[in-house]
């Protein structure tokens, strides 16, 4: 492994040691590619994940828009996902990526869709 994904592992740890997914608020995962993100929403005491959202989803492929505005919508779509499961409130897991741009539009197009973290 390269130097930034060791310290991307390890802060992944530190953070995993600290939150985590309850029944009545659930873990909301980010995973960030290069092409592409996936958010997920966990509950950690069972270990099943509840609903996903990414950017590869038929709407949202669909729509012609930057990485980042794509990232908006998948936070809006898991949003729509919870609220539809009764979820209103949800730990946020950046998963190890800095809180900027497409992590952090996903946390806004959530919080646009109703979710509290």
């Amino acid at each position: 492994m390269n130097n930034k994904s060791t310290a991307r592992q390890k802060i992944r740890y530190r953070i995993r040691k600290k939150i985590n997914g309850i029944n009545g608020k659930p873990r909301l995962s980010v995973f960030r590619s290069n092409t592409d993100i996936y958010a997920q929403l966990i509950n950690d005491e069972s270990g099943v994940t509840l609903a996903a959202a990414s950017s590869k989803d038929k709407d949202i492929k669909a729509q012609k828009a930057n990485k980042t505005e794509k990232s908006k919508l998948v936070g809006s779509a898991i949003a729509r996902k919870a609220s539809e499961l009764g979820v209103t409130a949800v730990t946020f897991d950046r998963g190890g990526y800095i809180y900027h741009g497409r992590v952090k539009a996903v946390a806004e197009g959530a919080r646009e869709g109703g979710l509290q973290f």
